[in-house]
């Protein structure tokens, strides 16, 4: 065990956690393929997606919709079409570029979502922010016995993801949250207009969320910037699943398939 993995630990003993659950079985439907379980069907990600451009409208392209208003658009969808209207527009959606059309790529990152939201039976489950991302990868050992090298990361992305598991099952869940959080707030959010007491260059702009154990976990900040800069733009990078089991707890998941890209895209914000 190295020597920050030891600090850590002994950090985060003195951190008050909820308990975690034991990571529930995936469905049955979703063993394999990701697919969307709805009205009683299996849906691929291409039909949700297609369903979901017959209802799509401006209004609901918003970085912070949530899971359960697009499940809500999704059956008012399949009420509208039935199964043979389904059959029908998935033919003529499927035939359509996510680059020449924003809407249609904004229909299947939104179906992908989905797709990954059920993967867990009796459980939600999201892909990890950037920002928790970062965070795993900042308190695994990679990257800590010679110069941080971003090409050489690109190069290895099963490294990086062993490593962001490895990170991640050092502190609780909703402390790795709340860390990610803290860095989004250092390094994506506006610049202040005042200075506000009690933030200090070392805990970066905008950060009051992390305080503390922000700085006593992750003190090294060009380790943070390095991480996050990787986790942000890199998305072919793969990183695993957190997962809210119905009772509360939480736990990591599997790393998902990738999205409809082909990445791993991460937002800043966590999406449930």
């Amino acid at each position: 065990m190295s020597t920050p993995t030891r600090q850590v630990r002994a950090l985060m003993a003195h951190v008050p956690a909820a308990p975690h659950g034991a990571l529930p079985q995936r469905r049955a439907g979703a063993t394999g393929a990701l697919s969307v379980p709805v009205a009683g069907m299996e849906l691929c990600p291409e039909e949700t997606a297609a369903a979901l451009f017959e209802v799509y409208s401006d209004e609901y392209g918003v970085p912070d919709m949530t899971t359960d208003t697009l499940y809500d658009l999704l059956g008012a969808a399949l009420f509208k079409l039935g199964p043979a209207g389904l059959l029908e527009v998935t033919k003529a959606f499927s035939g359509l570029e996510s680059a020449e059309f924003p809407e249609v790529g904004a229909c299947r990152r939104y179906a992908y979502r989905l797709a990954v939201a059920s993967w867990y039976e009796g459980a939600r489950a999201r892909p990890m922010t950037a920002g928790e991302a970062a965070v795993a990868l900042y308190l695994s050992d990679a990257y800590r016995q010679h110069q941080l090298d971003a090409p050489t990361a690109r190069r290895a992305p099963l490294l990086v993801s062993r490593s962001i598991r490895q990170g991640a099952a050092l502190v609780p869940i909703e402390t790795l949250t709340r860390l990610g959080d803290a860095m989004v707030g250092e390094f994506a959010a506006p610049a202040p207009t005042c200075v506000t007491p009690g933030v200090t260059a070392a805990s970066g702009p905008g950060v009051t969320g992390g305080g503390w154990l922000y700085r006593q976990a992750l003190p090294d900040w060009h380790r943070r910037r390095w991480c996050f800069d990787l986790m942000r733009a890199d998305t072919r990078q793969p990183s695993p699943l957190v997962v809210r089991l119905d009772g509360g707890a939480y736990a990591v998941g599997a790393t998902p398939p990738a999205g409809p890209d082909g990445t791993w895209a991460r937002t800043l914000r966590a999406g449930w």
